[in-house]
């Protein structure tokens, strides 16, 4: 049960990540125009402070990554201590040393 409530608010900081970054502008140029090195703009808030969006959006990007790091890790360790994994598979009867072994005869033409 908790396990669904962590991943219901990780779909729901999911959603709102991809609403804060398509609700933000553009700041022209990005890293496909004007080459690489010497740009006016650097890749890390090179063009002065940061507006709300983009706190926003590194903060819900922080959380979705340790988060998703985070279930991956909660999960795995759950199916490892599963039952249904601790449950032996179906295993053919086999037969036992003081058990007979049946004999059969040949056929005759």
């Amino acid at each position: 049960m908790l396990y669904g409530l962590v991943v219901s608010l990780f779909v729901f900081v999911c959603i709102i990540l991809i609403l804060v970054i398509m609700v933000q502008q553009g700041k022209g140029g990005g890293i496909g125009f004007g080459g690489m090195g010497g740009g006016s703009q650097m890749l890390f808030g090179g063009s002065g402070g940061q507006d709300l969006f983009q706190k926003i959006t590194w903060v819900l990007g922080t959380i979705f990554i340790f988060g998703s790091l985070g279930l991956t890790t909660w999960k795995a360790y759950d199916s490892k201590t599963s039952l249904y994994l601790r449950r032996p598979a179906y295993q053919y009867p086999t037969r036992h040393a003081s058990e007979p072994t049946p004999v059969t005869q040949p056929e005759s033409n």
